[in-house]
């Protein structure tokens, strides 16, 4: 076909000039990271004093033609700046290792194309990784859903459409033209004519139909866009020779139908440029049949088609209407709105249609940069460009007339907001689990999730509703997190005290009973709660104590290791940070909503009391004093149930059956004299207090780190079959998983050493006196012993303290020995057999289903490899190296991502049966049985005071870096302990 003639002035209908400053900005959808601003970008403030001045067009067609645009301000006199600079709420981050061109959202997934040529899938429900697909083998430019969501298209810079089932993201069609069409920068597809169409570099838009198999040609290897000759690698040089082509890599090459586009099935210069975007309609125009779906399409020419769509293949399209002038000001986005069209241009525009009468009503200058990309949802439109920024703009008033006579004078910037350090290059909406979402994609390599609920606030049955939803436990836990509860620095005392105030409040907020249990020497409060169940039960319900805190430890962030403020709480890649999440509030806010469900069911048949105190990290200061001063109050305990811990590894859940005991104890050295100087002063008839500190310490340890302590090991207990037979079920899950954790005995070895063998740590000295060369007159050291069950604390004081007391004494000193013991906590070792272990273990099967089976649910960050330790070759021990978390996550941190197994969101048969063969869900296999080498001081007392059971449910995973920089919990282990919590709080009362 010839060219027309005006295209003379290049492919966007304009002069070369202008052509090429444009051309610089226009492939926006193929930006890489880069510099993150342009020259007209928005200031890096959140608003500009441009952006608080910035004005926009509100007159209509009827007044002006279309070339002109008007200008007033875009806020009201009583709309307060304060609204306009309000950000949404950031539901979640999720993490890239390219720039996100396009998105597409399903009914439970969120698809993203990359400049890498991935296609990478996220699920909505925990924002977890579910695939990396390499879709393309260049830029993806395009995403396209169809409307029943069981297909979802992709095009891209390699001039390849593909076809994706979106249950199991395998390819079903790969679809190529034989003309070099370049880029595809839009697909679309009609489910009326089971027709793909696609928009291109080349100007054209092309279509291929998924019907009617045996009319389709038989598709000619060597037409492939991977055989053809390249443009630019394929061209010759002035001596004849061409650049090294570079090796085409394409995944799945045998995977789906190949087919090739009929030569016939293309409409040539469908715009005078690039075709940028589609849209897919039905019945929204007079100018095609109501019943019918019809196509959009905008271009680089600044043009926007509508066509009808034809069944008869060699048909195809045709032009019904042409909106604009062929002014080169490219079409980047469209958005549909009843019968109004929303399309997007450079330098900020965003031009007004209406359908029916092809006329343009409005031009806005929205932007300071290139409006990339629209969105209509819920009465608004979402605008987002070059610049990082989006915006909100309400357009309700749009669907009250009926001609544009009627058309409203008003348009109104509702906020806005940076959502990206970069450009913000695609967008989606959708309304997931009740909330509203705002999705944005850029080329900082991220993408964010915005919750917009309440854009439409008559789209929900209750109010009730939403408070139980996980997004209402989600924002109780990020305030939650974001009092300082620090209880070990004094300067926190009024932190903690507002938050166990918040906590209270949230308690008596659902119908618990409530009160502040105050402790001596003003040691941080104690809150308590109580639910009562239902009166139908009153006579035979269960108690069930649940035991958390609500301190936490110190999170400076001097040395910005941080990836956040660790005291507001973010979600990042399927987890949640902050300091707390998982150690203790993110448990405590599950258990809480746990109850809140069977409230809301009325469903609550047992009492279920909290206690959470305020000085754990800190040794529980005042807990046993408040708990037995207010003992009446608190009543009689059945079950106690504590989530203070974590899993062996990050992928299969755990239940505590025990915990290692403490004794904290500082060890001092006095002299007579004060510091002096070890020249002046300094002899062998001097005895120095650091000397004699550490000669004594010594002896505490003998040869691989034993205790010297004599009779030390006495009481310890034996191992017996059933417990012998866990460590085994570990060991033998753990290397499965992964067999470097290897060999069995020596990581069996290891677990028993840290669980069930006692240990001494010194943890730091101290001396007198500053720095230099000095004989300190004090020394003291801070040391502490893991205790296991069977060790009596009070006997294992007595025995330190008369052993350091001979090694001091066999000394022959002037100075002087002190011994102060700090804080102790009993070891605890619970009964794996009990109904409360039992019910644990059935709940945690069928909640979790078949996880631990399938693959990690834990993968390594951005596309980073897993970090090992490194040991050197030739060790000096003959010992062997003790299994850790870092090896048992594979060095899993906070760079890493959550991720889930596709089959774990699908609703086949495979994945709902369960292992027994009846109806149901199909239940996992059995947590691991394990102890803790860790101390939780209240959780034995606890069980002597009240003579009751006690359980533990580790609600986190082993590299959730509690008491460390970026501590974490994934959204998914906090959404399953509060099912968790309901059903075990519901099944204990039928025991």
């Amino acid at each position: 076909m010839e060219r027309p003639k005006t295209l003379s002035k290049g492919f966007s209908g304009f002069d070369l000039e202008r052509w090429k400053r444009r051309t610089n900005r226009r492939p926006l959808r193929m930006c890489q990271t880069g510099s993150l601003r342009s020259s007209d970008d928005e200031e890096p403030e959140m608003w500009s004093s441009d952006e608080e001045h910035e004005e926009y067009s509100t007159r209509t067609a009827s007044d002006a033609s279309d070339d002109e645009t008007f200008e007033i301000a875009d806020r009201s006199v009583d709309e307060s700046a304060s609204r306009l600079k309000e950000k949404p709420e950031l539901l979640h981050h999720l993490q890239n290792d390219s720039s996100i061109l396009t998105l597409a959202v399903g009914g439970k997934l969120l698809y993203a194309g990359t400049q890498d040529g991935e296609i990478v899938v996220w699920s909505l429900a925990s924002f977890e990784l579910v695939q990396r697909i390499q879709a393309h083998t260049r830029a993806v430019l395009s995403l396209f859903l169809s409307a029943d969501g069981k297909f979802l298209f992709s095009s891209a810079g390699d001039a390849i459409v593909n076809v994706w089932c979106t249950n199991t993201l395998k390819r079903l069609y790969h679809i190529y033209s034989t003309y070099d069409v370049g880029d595809v920068f839009s697909v679309a597809y009609s489910a009326q004519f089971e027709t793909v169409y696609l928009g291109a570099q080349n100007t054209s838009i092309q279509w291929c139909s998924l019907k009617d198999q045996t009319a389709r040609r038989t598709p000619n290897p060597e037409n492939h866009p991977d055989r053809r000759n390249h443009r630019f690698f394929d061209s010759l040089d002035r001596g004849g020779s061409s650049t090294p082509r570079p090796q085409t890599t394409r995944t799945g090459n045998h995977e789906g139908e190949v087919l090739e586009i009929d030569k016939a099935h293309m409409m040539h210069y469908a715009h005078f440029g690039y075709v940028y975007c589609m849209l897919m309609v039905h019945g929204v125009t007079r100018l095609v049949d109501s019943d019918e779906d019809f196509l959009i399409s905008g271009g680089g020419d600044g043009t926007i088609k509508i066509w009808k769509l034809f069944d008869d293949q060699n048909q195809g399209i045709k032009e019904v209407a042409c909106l604009g002038d062929d002014d080169a000001e490219s079409v980047l986005s469209l958005a549909i709105d009843g019968s109004f069209l929303y399309s997007s241009k450079l330098e900020g525009v965003i031009e007004l249609w209406d359908l029916d009468t092809k006329q343009k009503l409005r031009v806005i200058k929205a932007h300071k940069g290139d409006v990339t990309t629209l969105q209509m949802g819920w009465g608004f439109l979402w605008s987002a460009g070059s610049t990082g920024f989006a915006r909100k703009y309400t357009t309700v008033q749009y669907g009250k007339y009926q001609d544009t006579s009627s058309f409203s004078q008003k348009y109104h910037c509702v906020n806005r907001w940076r959502a990206h350090e970069g450009r913000i290059l695609a967008s989606a909406v959708t309304t997931y689990n009740e909330q509203q979402l705002y999705v944005t994609g850029a080329n900082d390599n991220s993408i964010s999730i915005w919750n917009i609920t309440g854009c439409n606030p008559g789209s929900y049955d209750s109010q009730d509703k939403m408070q139980m939803s996980d997004n209402q436990l989600f924002k109780s836990l990020s305030e939650f997190v974001s009092f300082k509860t620090i209880s070990s620095r004094p300067d926190h005392a009024e932190d903690c005290r507002r938050g166990a105030t918040f906590l209270r409040t949230l308690f008596k907020k659902y119908g618990a009973q409530t009160e502040m249990l105050n402790t001596d020497n003003h040691h941080n409060p104690v809150v308590y709660a109580k639910f009562k169940g239902t009166s139908t039960t009153s006579a035979k319900r269960k108690k069930i104590l649940f035991y958390g805190h609500y301190d936490v430890v110190p999170a400076d962030n001097k040395q910005n290791k941080w990836i956040i403020d660790p005291f507001e709480m973010k979600g990042v890649n399927g987890y949640i940070y902050g300091r707390g999440v998982t150690d203790n509030k993110g448990p405590i806010m599950a258990a809480l909503y746990g109850v809140v469900d069977l409230v809301h069911d009325k469903e609550l048949e047992s009492d279920i009391t909290f206690l959470i105190e305020g000085e754990e990290e800190s040794g529980s200061r005042g807990f046993k004093d408040a708990v037995r001063r207010h003992k009446d109050l608190i009543g009689d305990i059945d079950y106690i149930i504590l989530a203070n811990s974590y899993w062996l590894d990050d992928d299969v859940p755990c239940l505590t059956y025990g915990l290692r005991g403490v004794l904290h104890a500082t060890v001092k050295v006095d002299s007579n004299h004060p510091d002096v100087h070890s020249g002046v002063d300094g002899s062998f008839m001097m005895d120095e207090p650091l000397s004699d500190l550490t000669s004594i310490l010594a002896k505490l340890k003998g040869l691989h780190n034993r205790i010297q302590i004599p009779g030390f090991y006495d009481n310890i207990l034996p191992l017996t079959r059933a417990e012998e037979a866990r460590y085994d079920d570990i060991t033998e899950t753990l290397i499965r998983r992964s067999p470097e954790n290897g060999p069995p005995e020596r990581l069996k070895a290891s677990l028993m050493a840290r669980w069930r063998e006692p240990n001494l740590t010194i943890h730091r000295y101290k001396v007198s006196g500053p720095d230099g060369s000095l004989v300190s007159a004090h020394a003291s050291a801070a040391i502490s012993l893991r205790l296991v069950p069977n060790q009596e604390v009070d006997e294992v004081i007595i025995q330190l303290t008369s052993f350091l007391k001979d090694a001091f004494a066999q000394l022959d000193t002037h100075n002087h020995l002190t011994i102060t013991i700090d804080n102790q906590a009993d070891a605890w070792l619970g009964d794996p057999d009990n109904e409360i272990f039992q019910t644990l273990e059935k709940v945690i099967m069928d909640v979790w289903g078949p996880i631990g089976e399938t693959r990690r649910s834990s993968v390594p960050g951005v596309k980073q490899q897993i970090k090992r330790l490194s040991t050197p070759t030739i060790s000096p021990s003959l010992k062997p190296t003790p299994a850790t978390t870092t090896t048992l996550t594979n060095g899993s941190d906070h760079t890493s991502i959550a991720a889930t197994p596709l089959e774990m969101l699908s609703d086949s048969p495979e994945n709902s049966s369960p292992v027994d063969g009846t109806n149901g869900p199909r239940r996992g296999r059995k947590p691991l049985y394990i102890r803790e080498g860790g101390s939780i001081p209240s959780i034995r007392f606890l069980e002597k005071e009240f003579d009751a059971p006690a359980a533990h449910l580790p609600c986190g995973q082993a590299s959730d870096s509690a008491h460390l920089d970026n501590e974490r919990l994934r959204l998914s282990n906090l959404y399953k302990s509060r099912e968790i919590f309901r059903r075990v709080f519901r099944e204990l009362p039928r025991k």
